[in-house]
């Protein structure tokens, strides 16, 4: 059992040390017997400095759904005004890959712990729902109408839920952005498929 090294109360990564300090702890006694205040001990911290981070122990799994939002919404704004809805979709989601695909095992450990947690898997398809809400909302700013814009978001978080679950169930291999990518290519021929 690794402790991370008790720290001040106001240091800097806080966050950080919380989030490695609960997925250390999930894997080794299971979310339901790990508390908040197992957590804070093991980062250093205060169960009181946890909860200024996070709501729950729960959010602690998915607490870079907004800054994953920020990149999609980010890449979505800047792809030209012309290019096809799905084009520009294509660049947000990758962006969202770019984002999400730093860490494969740190990922998979992550993945495997939310998986096993029925209430976790369900916070999951939450955050999946915000995030495609706040891309259609994007495409309605660029002016894809509904019910396009809500279809063509939907269609791009699938892409990259197809791609992350192939990514994290693979220790190498083509990283989460190229597979993001493979993802669409593949929608785009099924798509087309069907069209004829």
């Amino acid at each position: 059992m690794t402790r991370l090294a008790p720290v001040g109360r106001w240091e800097a990564d806080a966050p950080g040390r919380l989030r490695a300090a609960a997925l250390e702890l999930y894997v080794e006694r299971g979310f339901e017997q790990t508390t908040v205040a197992d957590i804070a001990g093991r980062a250093g911290l205060t169960a009181r400095t946890f909860f200024r981070h996070f709501a729950d122990k729960r959010e602690v799994l998915f607490s870079g759904t907004n800054a994953l939002r920020d990149r999609i919404v980010d890449a979505l704004e800047a792809a030209p005004a012309d290019v096809p809805t799905m084009v520009a979709v294509g660049a947000a989601v990758q962006a969202g890959a770019e984002y999400l695909g730093q860490h494969r095992e740190q990922s998979r450990r992550r993945q495997s712990i939310i998986m096993a947690h029925a209430e976790l898997r369900e916070r999951g398809l939450i955050k999946m729902a915000f995030l495609s809400a706040a891309l259609a909302d994007g495409l309605r700013k660029r002016g894809v109408p509904d019910p396009d814009a809500a279809l063509a978001a939907e269609t791009g978080m699938v892409a990259v839920r197809v791609a992350f679950e192939q990514w994290v169930g693979a220790r190498s291999g083509p990283g989460l952005p190229e597979l993001t990518r493979d993802a669409l290519g593949r929608l785009t021929a099924i798509v087309a498929a069907v069209s004829h």
